[in-house]
């Protein structure tokens, strides 16, 4: 059975460009903003049920995520009725992902990883991190968000420092050399210490 290795992060941590090395190392790896996409997409399992709920969200038979975002802050407690359709439906994605794989070690990409509890399903879990203003710098350079949205988000996420004193491992994303160095480093503790033991 594949080793299970959680891999989260706040918004603009790095957490995608830290998975991609984990996928370099030869780890296969779910994606959990992925695996939305494919449920919210055309024919996704997640259209019949949330167009049941709030039918104004569904457009062209795929789920319209700016059209969620309205229902959901103009109806708060809507947030809480899509999460009880997406989130098991986004467990069976990742259940499937898992039973599929022959690899060591599979990492899975999480956001949301302890503010869902996902963490009980996992064998040991890896948090990417860097400094609020390294953090800061890198949301606004995208261009997509203001302060206040970035703000919102970060709200709405568990403290990092709350996330490093949770996770097995911490990867720090200062530069691509140190985090590749790091991400190796990880795998070589897990081989040694956690396969077959």
């Amino acid at each position: 059975m594949t080793f299970r290795l959680g891999l989260t992060g706040s918004i603009g941590m790095g957490k995608s460009t830290t998975a991609a090395m984990f996928a370099d190392e030869g780890c296969p790896v779910w994606d959990a903003d992925a695996a939305v996409h494919r449920l919210y997409s055309l024919g996704g399992s997640a259209v019949a049920p949330l167009a049941r709920a709030f039918p104004d969200v569904v457009r062209e038979g795929s789920v319209c995520r700016e059209a969620l975002k309205q229902t959901i802050r103009h109806d708060p407690a809507a947030l809480h009725k899509i999460e009880a359709i997406v989130h098991p439906l986004v467990a069976r994605d990742r259940q499937a992902f898992i039973n599929a794989q022959t690899a060591p070690i599979t990492v899975l990409d999480i956001p949301l990883l302890f503010e869902t509890g996902a963490q009980r399903y996992l064998d040991a879990t890896v948090v990417v991190s860097t400094t609020p203003e390294e953090q800061r710098a890198r949301v606004m350079a995208r261009g997509t968000m203001d302060a206040e949205e970035v703000e919102a988000i970060m709200q709405n996420q568990m403290p990092d420092a709350e996330k490093r004193i949770r996770a097995d491992y911490v990867i720090e994303t200062d530069n691509l050399d140190h985090a590749r160095a790091q991400v190796r480093g990880v795998l070589d503790h897990i081989e040694r210490t956690r396969l077959n033991a």
